[in-house]
């Protein structure tokens, strides 16, 4: 699964925006709706399939592996508490690319061990999407994070903004995740934009 630049999130269900974040140059879109029951999630997730298929543009469902196979999704993101990878890829066989959520080294380097298709690292900054964040991480662990990923992407994420994307970037990181200062911003293409091209 080839991850570079711009990733990505749909956090509500809303066409508009999907397009407006692929338009602005992101190669991987996840949904990622919280809170949400399941058809919830498969509503948003059925809607971002099309607009993905319409655009040669990667579909990630976070957490849920059903969910992910029943919409014929690229891949799904798991987290620290969801299933673990290889539960998941005994589900999933080759029908799905995982990536897996990380927040210090110890995870990273056991993450590893079980060579998902891509790490998400963070956060590096302080971040409010999350109620209850991990302790922030830095610029520098995250430049060790991505040499002990040796050739897996990583994604960085958590209080990426324009202003920071540069230093971010500086480190190896494969791609950068940001929502709130993209999905939230007065302009959601040219934020998305700045985090894609710099």
């Amino acid at each position: 699964m080839y991850i570079s630049g711009f990733y990505a999130v749909l956090d509500r269900e809303d066409e508009a925006l999907a397009r407006s974040l692929i338009d602005a140059g992101a190669k991987v879109l996840q949904v990622r709706v919280k809170p949400g029951d399941t058809r919830d999630i498969v509503r948003v997730a059925k809607m971002a399939r099309r607009v993905c298929d319409e655009t040669g543009v990667l579909l990630v469902v976070n957490d849920r592996v059903d969910i992910a196979l029943a919409v014929r999704a690229d891949a799904v993101h798991l987290g620290q508490t969801d299933l673990a990878l290889p539960d998941a890829r005994a589900i999933a066989g080759d029908r799905l690319a995982i990536g897996l959520s990380t927040h210090n080294l110890h995870q990273v380097e056991s993450a590893v061990a079980q060579r998902p298709d891509y790490i998400a690292y963070g956060p590096i900054f302080e971040t409010a999407t999350k109620q209850n964040p991990d302790p922030v991480q830095g610029i520098d662990a995250l430049r060790v994070a991505v040499d002990a990923a040796g050739t897996i992407p990583v994604v960085a994420i958590g209080g990426i903004t324009p202003a920071n994307a540069r230093s971010v970037y500086a480190t190896g990181a494969a791609a950068i995740c940001a929502i709130g200062a993209v999905n939230n911003a007065a302009d959601v293409g040219a934020a998305a934009r700045a985090l894609a091209r710099v």
